[in-house]
């Protein structure tokens, strides 16, 4: 599924902060509560939450609620799209360079 622009420039504005990049990183393995997040990231709790609602908001991470704790992974349908969309940019601009006569 292809997204607008708009929704993509959301996913690289998330993914622009290096503590959120860390998060998606920690996630890659596992779902983690918050508690283990923290332990890993040297933000405070409030912090973590601001930075999860953004990557929760724009679909990089899904959260669900188990008792008191809440529990992260990573939406992988997300991350495989938005490699799909790095590699169509990267394959449009293989075909330019490939046609442009000045490149050669």
């Amino acid at each position: 599924m292809h997204y607008s622009y708009c929704e993509y420039a959301l996913l690289f504005k998330a993914l622009s902060d290096e503590t959120r990049l860390k998060i998606l990183n920690i996630l890659s393995g596992n779902e983690l509560c918050a508690c283990d997040i923290l332990d890993e990231v040297n933000i405070t709790q409030p912090t973590l939450s601001y930075h999860m609602k953004i990557l929760n908001s724009c679909g990089l991470v899904n959260s669900r609620k188990d008792g008191s704790w809440i529990k992260y992974t990573l939406k992988n349908e997300k991350i495989n799209e938005l490699k799909e969309f790095l590699m169509e940019v990267d394959s449009i601009k293989e075909k330019i360079f490939k046609n442009d006569d000045r490149c050669k």
